[in-house]
């Protein structure tokens, strides 16, 4: 006869959720710490010194652990190519958080007038002094794009080659009509949301509200880039997990994709 007790059932609860706390990587340094085999399964660090400091054994099991498993976007082959990529490199494919060649995505909601806007913000981490900081380092906002939206579809206005002769008074016309003034600049122009991001803080019509989302972005692997995001829900694969694999064969491949992720 089996005789079972709420205490043997809650030993046993209590014993899943403290390996469900230890699979988990809580935080983003600590994704860095199991990406490259400084920590043991419970969290404690590992330096230089130690035996198990950044083992290839160590780094494969845990590499094993860090991709987001509902993902069906991340074929098991690609992972297997990537998690071979980082062990046949050794020392090369050890993730460098001041290393540069990675930084985040923060999707947070300002409000301008009064009615709320979603904003991307580009954080960089930039030395400073003895240390490190973010910095924002690009902007984008969607209700800006409709100020700099230019109709390619047909010839729109100009000035004439020869304005200089006349002192350029026929400005006046590319100023007359503020919608198209955007006609006038050179066709390789880019906005800069930062700046006018910036401007419209500072004037106080734009003011902060929440942040609604957070992820990374990392290039720091010779060949390859992925997208580290946070994951709270019920089990085991749960916190940082690795959410984005993108195998990079070219550096063509490299700019195509930063200029997507830039939008």
């Amino acid at each position: 006869m089996v005789i079972t007790s709420p205490l043997v059932g809650q030993i046993v609860d209590d014993l899943e959720d403290e390996s469900k706390l230890y699979a988990q990587s809580k935080q983003v340094n600590q994704f860095f710490r199991r990406f490259n085999g400084e920590e043991d399964e419970k969290g404690k660090r590992y330096y230089p010194t130690d035996r198990q400091y950044q083992s290839p054994k160590l780094r494969k099991n845990y590499l094993g652990i860090l991709f987001d498993e509902s993902n069906s976007g991340i074929s098991s082959s690609l992972k297997t190519e990537f998690v071979k990529s980082v062990l046949d490199k050794g020392e090369s494919s050890i993730l460098n958080f001041h290393g540069g060649n990675w930084f985040s995505e923060v999707k947070a909601v300002f409000t301008m007038n009064g009615i709320s806007q979603p904003i991307t913000l580009y954080m960089e981490l930039e030395k400073d002094h003895l240390g490190y900081k973010w910095v924002i380092s690009k902007v984008h906002a969607d209700m800006l794009d409709p100020y700099f939206k230019r109709d390619t579809t047909k010839v729109g206005r100009f000035l004439h080659p020869l304005s200089h002769e006349l002192a350029f008074m026929n400005l006046r016309k590319a100023f007359e009509k503020p919608d198209s003034v955007s006609q006038f600049t050179k066709k390789r122009f880019t906005p800069d949301h930062l700046s006018i991001f910036l401007y419209e803080v500072k004037k106080g019509n734009l003011k902060f509200k929440s942040v609604e989302q957070v992820k990374f972005h990392f290039f720091q692997l010779d060949g390859w880039y992925f997208e580290l995001s946070q994951f709270n829900r019920p089990g085991y694969n749960t916190g940082w997990l690795i959410s984005n694999l993108v195998k990079l064969n070219t550096d063509a491949d490299k700019k195509l994709l930063m200029a997507y992720l830039y939008q």
